[in-house]
């Protein structure tokens, strides 16, 4: 099992689905973690379930301002981060005709401005303590095309170039910066939004199943911990194979 006792990770959308979870296996694998949303309720309760190694922080991911406050608190309450989790995304279905300028703005600011933000607000820190780790949640559709999701796909294939980018400007530093492509994951808000492709998704998944939360969550840990420690500019792929449909 990866350790992380001693990271002190931050993890964005994690008032619920798959960042909730992550910020369990960690906290429970030894790590301090510090759950942010927008969701402030749902989050609090969050934390609290986990107990004194993890708090809660509001944080609205495409406001630059938002990140330097988040940032501030964790490292009061922890000190500073050693690793990053960019959890937080919008991942609805919207047809191209009924695509908007609006909505196609709307998914850029949440699921590339705020990755981007995240990075920019964390790298500080890292550069402190020698080095660090941060991990992008892009999607399987960061690597494949999918239909009535134009948004959706852009800004996760921008995810995982960010990644790469950010890895060759960040190794200098010791900080290691991956990509995670989920598939069909369950009882995660994206999962409830496809109900009605999910059928056809599933064909198309060559292990025929909807993928665990503490699936994703255990490679998450495995890419924070030490065990990860030469992983870098790498796209690390749970989907049960759906991107090996054409």
């Amino acid at each position: 099992m990866a350790d992380v006792t001693g990271k002190h990770v931050l993890i964005t959308g994690a008032a619920g689905g798959m960042g909730a979870e992550h910020a369990r296996t960690l906290a429970a694998a030894g790590a301090k973690v510090v759950l942010t949303d927008v969701e402030a309720d749902a989050g609090q309760k969050v934390a609290a379930s986990i107990g004194s190694n993890a708090l809660f922080v509001e944080l609205d991911v495409s406001s630059a301002s938002s990140w330097a406050a988040a940032v501030e608190a964790a490292e009061r309450q922890f000190g500073p981060i050693t690793s990053l989790v960019n959890n937080a995304g919008l991942g609805y279905l919207i047809p191209f005709d009924g695509l908007t300028e609006a909505d196609f703005r709307k998914f850029i600011e949440v699921n590339q401005i705020g990755v981007f933000l995240g990075m920019k607000a964390v790298v500080p820190a890292m550069r402190r303590v020698g080095g660090g780790s941060i991990t992008n949640i892009s999607s399987a559709y960061g690597l494949r095309a999918g239909a009535s999701a134009l948004a959706y796909v852009a800004t996760k294939f921008a995810v995982t170039g960010m990644t790469k980018a950010a890895a060759m400007d960040l190794g200098r530093d010791n900080i290691r910066v991956n990509s995670v492509h989920p598939g069909v994951i369950g009882a995660t808000s994206m999962t409830k939004d496809i109900d009605d492709h999910l059928g056809a998704l599933l064909t198309k998944t060559p292990l025929g199943r909807i993928g665990k939360l503490s699936e994703v969550s255990e490679l998450v840990r495995f890419l924070v911990s030490d065990d990860g420690g030469y992983c870098t500019g790498a796209e690390f792929v749970i989907d049960g194979g759906l991107i090996c449909h054409s």
